[in-house]
């Protein structure tokens, strides 16, 4: 069957696209931006990829068109589809009917850490020999593509409240049927289509009402917007993390990267990894709690941790030029953007942080997150901000207060050249963005290894 997937370098519709493959069929894609880590997976899996969205890609005519939910109508792709008669789908309820049926689903939903959180549980299923599936948005280190099939009927899947497609206005979760089903986190986000939390709270509620009697929901007990949607319909069993849960951590370093892992009290193992930051040690409980339903210790569980490689884009390294050392970073809102340099802060000590960041993200775009941004880069010594020309609020006047040197900038080379000026041996340089952000990072560097 030939599959054509519209968006296909989103990172959920990049991972079904390679899950398609794997199935068999020929896939190809179209999308309007096409750029790393996701487009160079696909193309070193040799799926075809197309840029902008040409009616005439969709010629001759597919047998399938998965529609990603970044796709509405008016854009030619999809009007062409419609007027064709072609057969299409969203990409969750695909996965569902052609992935998961029939399958122990492993879901990791909340507003942050999915990504990682999902990619810890793999990593401990596969640690564990059991050779798990998964569909993550991000590149785990440790297998070196967002997806696969798996061999056994473990299958982890990041679980997104966005929605499905333009015809399918459900959460992306809804679809999945999950039997273990981790609830990270809740805050306001994607204002593009919630107008408020008590919006999403209703989503997570319903997953909740598809996760079996027989099945675990875990979630961190002090989550005062989880307990909201817990206390609104719960019928499976449920395990708390956290401060104040079943699942705690005694920190052995302050950075995160040591700690103890305790279950109702007792002592499970003890985590050592190369990881720094408090959310990482909530996800890694989140993950330990979740392998344990599948029969996993939570001593083999650390042990697993232990070899565990961190995504693809948060907080990976690369590069590091004359004592500078340079991030890429996936955050890009400000609980994530305060939790990634609270963890670097505590990681260096007194070394300087220069963060710079897009606020590229939907919400951000629509200025959702504002009143949060300034006080986000507290942990930082100096900040740069990308404004562009089209951003539609005054991203100037809203960090304006700041208590730490803040630089906003409408062009990159401005951010390039502000960082260079002030970047000296043991500096640390955080770039975050959940895009491209203009191909920053390697200008970056470059003008770094050229500096006088």
């Amino acid at each position: 069957m030939h599959i054509h997937i519209l968006g296909i370098c989103g990172t959920f519709m990049g991972s079904l696209a390679l899950l398609a493959k794997e199935l068999g069929h020929r896939v190809t894609g179209s999308d309007a931006n096409v750029y790393p880590p996701m487009s160079t997976q696909l193309q070193e899996q040799g799926i075809e990829l197309l840029q902008g969205y040409h009616p005439e890609h969709l010629q001759p005519a597919p047998d399938l068109v998965v529609v990603g939910n970044a796709l509405s109508r008016g854009n030619p792709a999809v009007e062409y589809m419609l007027d064709s008669g072609l057969p299409y789908v969203s990409g969750p309820q695909w996965l569902a009917e052609h992935v998961l049926q029939g399958r122990w689903v492993l879901a990791v939903a909340g507003t942050h850490g999915k990504t990682t959180t999902s990619s810890m549980l793999a990593w401990i299923l596969e640690y564990a020999g059991m050779q798990p599936g998964f569909l993550i948005g991000g590149v785990p280190q440790n297998f070196g593509v967002s997806a696969r099939l798996g061999e056994t009927d473990f299958f982890v899947v990041e679980a997104d409240e966005y929605d499905s497609a333009f015809f399918d206005k459900r959460s992306k979760f809804v679809h999945y049927h999950s039997r273990t089903t981790v609830l990270n986190n809740l805050e306001f986000d994607h204002a593009d289509i919630f107008p408020d939390l008590a919006a999403i709270e209703l989503q997570f509620h319903h997953l909740l009402r598809t996760v079996p009697s027989n099945g675990l929901v875990i979630y961190p007990a002090q989550e005062h917007a989880l307990q909201r949607v817990i206390d609104k319909g719960c019928w499976t069993p449920v395990q708390t993390t956290g401060t104040e849960g079943q699942w705690q951590a005694r920190l052995i370093k302050e950075d995160g990267s040591a700690f103890a892992v305790l279950l109702d009290g007792v002592e499970q193992g003890v985590v050592q990894w190369p990881l720094t930051g408090l959310h990482n040690v909530a996800n890694a409980l989140a993950a330990l709690a979740a392998a344990r339903h599948v029969g996993v210790t939570a001593e083999h569980g650390a042990q697993a941790l232990a070899a565990f490689q961190n995504v693809k884009r948060r907080m990976q390294k690369l590069a590091q030029v004359r004592g500078v050392t340079v991030y890429d970073d996936f955050a890009h809102h400000p609980t994530a953007i305060a939790s990634t340099l609270d963890g670097l802060r505590k990681q260096v000590g007194k070394q300087r942080i220069i963060a710079v960041i897009e606020p590229r993200s939907n919400s951000m775009k629509l200025g959702a997150h504002r009143e949060g941004l300034a006080p986000s880069t507290t942990d930082a010594d100096h900040v740069f901000w990308y404004a562009p020309d089209n951003l539609g609020w005054d991203l100037a006047g809203t960090v304006a207060n700041a208590s730490v040197p803040t630089h906003v900038c409408n062009a990159l080379d401005d951010i390039i050249a502000g960082v260079v000026a002030l970047a000296e041996p043991d500096t640390q340089v955080v770039i975050m963005s959940n895009g491209g952000f203009g191909g920053i990072h390697n200008q970056l560097i470059e003008a770094l290894e050229n500096k006088p």
